[in-house]
């Protein structure tokens, strides 16, 4: 088992968009064959959601084997896309608040890449939610991640970070969901059906490889042309009128905001990244940035079928660089099917444990400006592009800190804190605030939110950063070092 940190060289050299490509240079999962002018015809629309497989732990302790590849089935046909154990998404990890996950991350990739418990509330250091270590082709490397006991029960996941090639890898389809389940039964949702819905998408050309994405579509942040809700194209979800069902959406698309609404339903949102809302809200549709997750509550008013869409989102433009960046919608991500006799479902609860904002004064206070210079080419934060060596914030363990994150730019940008979730206090415009800890929030285009962020858990580096990943890729990534 070796492993190796990402170099200030390496970093560099892959930061901007022109040498992004160098990423995606002679990988066996690109396309560029016959088939690279076509695009893949899905064979599985409308059949029934499968859950990915599910590793539970035991007796305190989780431990898997995780293999990145390329060759596994999406939309129903084999493809040269990539997955964790053969699949995509990876088998959904379920542990408890106090164990202990143990994966070995085994690299059957043509480059390097690494693992990052996205939302896990763990430490950065060493061989646990380390964005700075490298994990090399034809090699393996031990995490080791403990969970505390006072955890928030929640949706979660996973997904590569090594910095230049985390946009293709999750093109690919190197996801999984990561669940925290509660100590015991969960009292709190009386629900038939727990279902986790990971939404991602790429674009695979005829033969099954993927398409390689050129620069432009890198600035705007890249949109795939198949959307796909667990690996499968338009599932369908069964149901029964009046049973209550829980759904734990994850936007692991690389760019993609996704606006959903159910036909002629409410969704009602109970979870947001991993964190009870203190009550449930009913709404017509719910918003997630890349990397956001929502839990909902679905309760079928009748018999029927009810598409899942996601509507069109407008994240801004670039001018004569292309235009703007709405997504193309509507498209249908599933549909529930809702047959047979009517159930009676006992009623939500009015209130959800939710978690307590962390209390006590504010030590300090930042700003931090997602920028994009030479004519859009150019991402960073705060005029400087990515370098793994240099402290951008360094925080003292125990502050609770306000950063503003500004967006002077004409692209919306969603911002990224690992291991130290933030409460958003306001937003420029006129989106309210969750009132949660959350780990991903969307920052308006030339707007800006403020945030809250009590580094009262853990001392050690890791990072921030734009969740267009592409954008990450390029070099919108920062440093924090909180340090006792």
């Amino acid at each position: 088992m070796t492993s190796a940190p990402i170099s200030r060289r390496r970093a560099i050299v892959l930061g901007g968009l022109g040498a992004a490509a160098v990423a995606t240079g002679a990988t066996g999962w690109i396309a560029t064959g016959a088939g690279a002018g076509s695009r893949l015809r899905p064979a599985d629309t409308g059949a029934e959601l499968r859950q990915p497989q599910v590793l539970d732990s035991r007796a305190g302790r989780l431990q898997v084997e995780l293999t990145a590849a390329a060759g596994v089935r999406l939309a129903g046909r084999d493809t040269r896309g990539l997955g964790y154990n053969a699949t995509a998404p990876g088998p959904t990890l379920r542990v408890r608040p106090g164990d202990e996950l143990a994966v070995r991350l085994t690299n059957r990739l043509d480059e390097p890449t690494n693992l990052h418990t996205h939302g896990l509330r763990v430490s950065p250091e060493t061989n646990s939610d380390n964005p700075f270590l490298r994990v090399d082709p034809g090699t393996s490397f031990d995490y080791l991640y403990r969970i505390p006991s006072d955890h928030p029960a929640g949706t979660y996941w996973y997904h590569p970070h090594h910095h230049g090639m985390v946009a293709n890898q999750i093109f690919g389809g190197l996801v999984g969901a990561l669940l925290v389940a509660p100590p015991g039964p969960d009292p709190d949702l009386p629900v038939v059906e727990d279902r986790v819905l990971v939404v991602t998408d790429t674009t695979l050309d005829g033969d099954g490889g993927l398409v390689e994405v050129n620069a432009m579509d890198r600035a705007m942040g890249r949109q795939g042309e198949l959307v796909l809700v667990n690996g499968q194209h338009q599932p369908t979800i069964p149901a029964a009128p009046g049973a209550t069902q829980r759904w734990r959406i994850v936007n692991g698309c690389v760019s993609r905001v996704l606006s959903i609404r159910l036909d002629a339903h409410q969704l009602v949102r109970v979870a947001q990244d991993g964190t009870f809302l203190p009550a449930p809200v009913a709404a017509d549709r719910v918003m997630l940035a890349p990397g956001n997750r929502v839990d909902v509550i679905v309760r079928p008013t009748g018999t029927g079928h009810f598409p899942l869409i996601a509507d069109a989102v407008d994240r801004g433009g670039m001018g004569g660089m292309g235009g703007g960046t709405a997504t193309s919608g509507p498209i249908t991500l599933a549909t529930m099917v809702s047959s047979g006799a009517p159930v009676t479902a006992p009623s939500l609860p009015s209130a959800l444990p939710a978690e307590e904002p962390a209390a006590g004064p504010v030590t300090g206070r930042r700003r931090v400006a997602f920028q994009m210079g030479m004519g859009g080419m150019a991402f960073t934060i705060d005029g400087r592009t990515f370098d793994p060596e240099r402290d951008d914030q360094t925080v003292t363990l125990g502050a609770i800190e306000e950063w503003t994150i500004d967006n002077p730019g004409p692209l919306a940008h969603p911002f990224h804190l690992h291991v130290w979730p933030f409460t958003v206090l306001d937003y420029s415009d006129a989106t309210l605030p969750t009132g949660v800890p959350q780990d991903v929030v969307l920052v308006p285009a030339r707007g800006w939110v403020r945030l809250r962020i009590p580094f009262t858990t853990y001392s050690g580096r890791s990072v921030y950063h734009c969740h267009i990943l592409d954008h990450e890729d390029a070099g919108m990534m920062a440093t924090v070092n909180v340090r006792p």
